[in-house]
């Protein structure tokens, strides 16, 4: 479906100083912000002492990403799995709808849940130093590992710089894993066994050029950021192509909010080569019309740098988290 091409501004406010961090707590790129049903708020963050140990075989990565959680006025609360080996370059947090808390960290092509105490309940794909993964031809049939045709990925529950999580009522698991060799999106059952993916590297409809962002609506559609693509591709909880969102410019961070009319959030992602360009938001009807945008690329406040996360768990108030910012922004839309 295509989105029309005159898009009203829509007036917004923010607040750039919700988060309070302590003196000894450091704060870097933002990859991830989510709430929980309390309203607290959770950061993941590219901050920290990222270390390499040299062992016999290969060498071990550790450290440079962070967990924080705040309460819903910015207080912060705590820190959750501090020194975990999962955690090396934040890519994503989420919260699902039994607040427990999800990691999707892009170095070590792994997803962790915690539970809403900060207890890790399960841990999806597998960190390179724990596992070889050879590298497969092109053309090699499906296999644990490596990737398959045309970049699809392997039918494995192996991932390769994943970018994103959601879930459907059921509670299984959906997984975008596109950022590198991939192009595909994985699903798992809700105890984290892998049932199928789908996609390949392409412009065609059900392929991708750069998995970013994926949500579900409330009917268990499957919205993915195709950002290369510059377009939002809609599947069915199998994975069967509904239809395509386009003239959004170049989608990064989605979200849907939640409520009996929904709306997709995504961000046109300033350019990897100009970050002085874009950075707007767009608030999209389920049916692919565009309501309208908000923000432009910048610095200062009302002004997004590399929006990387967007929690929209209250339709007028969002949440931004912006990499090269460093900051998360509070959002209220009028």
């Amino acid at each position: 479906m295509m989105a029309t091409a005159q898009v009203p501004e829509i007036s917004f406010d923010t607040v750039t100083n919700l988060l309070k961090y302590p003196d000894n707590i450091a704060i870097g790129e933002v990859a991830g912000v989510a709430t929980d049903s309390k309203g607290n708020i959770f950061v993941y963050t590219r901050t920290g002492h990222p270390t390499i140990t040299i062992g016999t075989a290969r060498p071990f990565a550790h450290g440079g990403s962070r967990l924080y959680e705040f309460d819903r006025t910015g207080k912060f609360v705590r820190e959750i799995g501090q020194d975990s080996y999962g955690f090396v370059e934040a890519q994503q947090v989420r919260v699902d709808p039994q607040d427990n808390i999800w990691v999707v960290d892009q170095f070590t092509s792994m997803v962790i849940k915690f539970d809403p105490n900060g207890r890790e309940q399960m841990l999806l794909g597998r960190k390179n130093e724990s596992e070889r993964v050879p590298a497969l031809p092109l053309n090699a049939p499906p296999g644990r590992g490596g990737r398959g045709a045309d970049g699809a990925g392997a039918q494995s529950d192996i991932f390769v710089r994943p970018t994103d999580v959601a879930w459907d009522a059921a509670g299984n698991i959906y997984v975008a894993d596109g950022m590198s060799t991939n192009a595909r999106v994985a699903k798992f059952d809700k105890n984290g066994v892998f049932i199928k993916s789908w996609g390949s590297k392409g412009t065609a409809e059900g392929q991708f050029n750069f998995v970013h962002g994926i949500a579900l609506d409330a009917q268990g559609n499957v919205y993915v950021a195709d950002s290369n693509n510059r377009r939002i591709q809609v599947f069915d909880g199998d994975g069967n192509f509904k239809t395509a969102i386009s003239n959004i410019g170049r989608p990064a961070a989605i979200c849907i909010s939640p409520g009996p009319r929904q709306f997709i959030y995504s961000s046109n992602s300033n350019a990897p080569n100009n970050i002085d360009e874009n950075g707007d938001i767009y608030k999209i009807a389920l049916d692919g019309q565009v309501v309208g945008k908000f923000g432009r690329a910048g610095k200062l406040p009302k002004e997004f740098g590399t929006v990387n996360a967007i929690d929209c768990r209250r339709d007028n108030e969002l949440l931004v988290g912006e990499q090269g910012n460093w900051r998360v922004q509070k959002v209220t839309l009028h």
